[in-house]
C-alpha cells in the first residue's frame, strides 16, 4: 500500500461529546462537542495542532479538499505522518462541526446565534483537553498553533505545563496588541452595525456587507503592503461612465470578502474575534512574563517579518522569558499570513525541533 493510501486509510474525522462544558465566564453550554481530524500513525507520538481564526479541524484534509497545513503534513513531511499521530479539533464557538453559535441550543430547541456566550482562549484549550480524556489520549509530545491557533498552543504551555514535550507557537504573541485590538474593533463594527446581521433575518443567498468588511480590513493586515503592491500594481479592471477606475486590488478583496460569508458563520467570527481581542496568557497568572516563566515545555516560537499584528520582536521578548525557549526569525513577504505559505522555508526548522532530543537552552535561530 501507498504511504498516501495509508495516510487516507488512517484519516479519521468525527465529534466527540464532552459533555455539559462551564466557561471562565461562569456559563454553561449544554451537551458540547468538539469536531475533530486525526491522521498519520495511530501508534506514534501524539500532535495537537490548533487552527487559526476561519480555520477547522481539517489541517491535513483529503485528496478532493487538502487541509490548510498540507504543505507541512504528509509521509516524510515536515510533520511526518509516518511517525506522528496529528489531531486537530475545531474550537469552541467554531463553526465546522463544534458547539459554536449555528448550532441547536439543547435548553431552548433554536440555534444560539447572537446567545452564544463569551467564550475565552482558555476555554478552547480546556475544552480540547476534556476531548482528548474522552478519546483516550493521555499525553501529547507536541502542541503546534499559529495566530488565533498559536495563542492556544501557549495557552496548553500555560495550563497544562507537564502534559506535552513540547510546544510550538507561529505568529503569536501573549496577548494581542491595540493596534491588533484597534483592526478587530473595526470588524466588529462593521459587523453588528450591518442591517441584515441587526435584523436577525438574513435570507439565503443575502449578502452580509458587514462580515465581507471585515474580512478585507482583515486581509489588509495579514499581509505586508510590498506584497500587495507587487500583486497588483495600481492595474485597473474597469471604469465607470465617469471615468472613476475600479482596481484589481478592488476586486480581490471584495471576492475575498464574498468568499469569506459563504462559508463561515457571522457569530463564529464575532466570537472568535472576542477571544482574540481578550487573550491574555498572564491573565489571573501575575502577568504574562511569570505566566511564561512557568512554561515547562519546549518552547519554539517563530516570528514572520513584517506581521502587522504579531510583532516578531514581541515573540522574541516572549521566548526570552521562557525556561527552554528557541526564537526562529522568518524572512518573508507575507507578514501575517507566512505561516500558512512557503513552508519550505521553516518546515525544516519544525522537523528538526521535533526529532532532536529535547532542548534546555534559550537559542535564536
Amino acid at each position: 500500500m501507498s504511504y498516501k493510501n495509508l495516510l487516507e486509510t488512517n484519516r479519521k474525522v468525527g465529534k466527540v461529546k464532552i459533555g455539559d462544558f462551564a466557561l471562565e465566564s461562569g456559563q454553561v453550554i449544554t451537551d458540547a462537542e468538539l469536531a475533530y481530524e486525526i491522521t498519520g500513525n495511530t501508534k506514534g507520538p501524539v500532535l495537537l495542532l490548533c487552527h487559526a481564526l476561519t480555520g477547522n479541524q481539517h489541517a491535513y484534509g483529503s485528496e478532493e479538499e487538502p487541509g490548510w497545513w498540507r504543505g507541512l503534513i504528509g509521509p516524510e513531511g515536515y510533520i511526518d505522518t509516518n511517525l506522528y499521530q496529528v489531531i486537530t479539533f475545531n474550537v469552541l464557538g467554531g463553526c465546522s462541526g463544534s458547539t459554536g453559535p449555528a448550532k441547536v441550543n439543547p435548553e431552548t430547541g433554536k440555534p444560539y446565534h447572537k446567545t452564544f456566550p463569551f467564550v475565552t482562549v482558555r476555554d478552547m484549550v480546556r475544552a480540547q483537553r476534556q476531548a482528548l480524556d474522552v478519546l483516550t489520549v493521555p499525553r501529547l509530545f507536541a502542541v503546534l498553533g499559529g495566530s488565533l491557533g498559536g495563542m492556544q498552543a501557549m495557552e496548553w504551555a500555560v495550563q497544562y505545563p507537564y502534559f506535552m514535550e513540547k510546544v510550538f507557537i507561529f505568529a503569536a504573541t501573549p496577548f494581542l496588541s491595540d493596534y491588533g485590538v484597534g483592526f478587530n474593533r473595526m470588524a466588529i463594527h462593521a459587523i453588528v452595525n450591518d442591517p441584515v446581521y441587526r435584523s436577525g433575518r438574513r435570507a439565503e443567498g443575502e449578502r452580509l456587507v458587514g462580515l465581507e468588511i471585515a474580512r478585507m480590513a482583515g486581509l489588509l493586515t495579514y499581509r505586508q503592503p510590498k506584497l500587495f503592491n507587487e500583486r497588483f500594481q495600481r492595474e485597473v479592471r474597469e471604469t465607470d461612465i465617469e471615468g472613476k477606475p475600479y482596481f484589481q486590488v478592488d476586486s480581490y478583496l471584495n471576492y475575498q470578502g464574498e468568499k469569506l460569508t459563504k462559508r463561515f458563520d457571522v457569530d463564529s467570527y464575532l466570537t472568535l474575534l472576542y477571544a482574540m481581542n481578550a487573550y491574555d496568557i498572564g491573565d489571573k497568572l501575575g502577568g504574562w512574563k511569570r505566566a511564561a516563566s512557568q512554561i515547562q515545555a519546549e518552547v519554539h516560537a517563530f516570528g514572520y517579518e513584517g506581521d502587522l499584528l504579531y510583532p516578531p520582536e514581541v515573540i522574541e521578548g516572549f521566548v526570552k522569558h521562557t525556561r527552554y525557549g528557541t526564537f526562529y526569525s522568518i524572512e518573508t513577504d507575507f507578514g501575517h499570513d507566512g505561516f500558512l505559505v512557503e513552508f519550505e522555508k521553516w518546515g525544516p526548522y519544525v522537523k528538526n525541533a521535533l526529532d532532536q532530543e529535547r532542548r534546555l537552552q534559550y537559542g535564536t535561530y
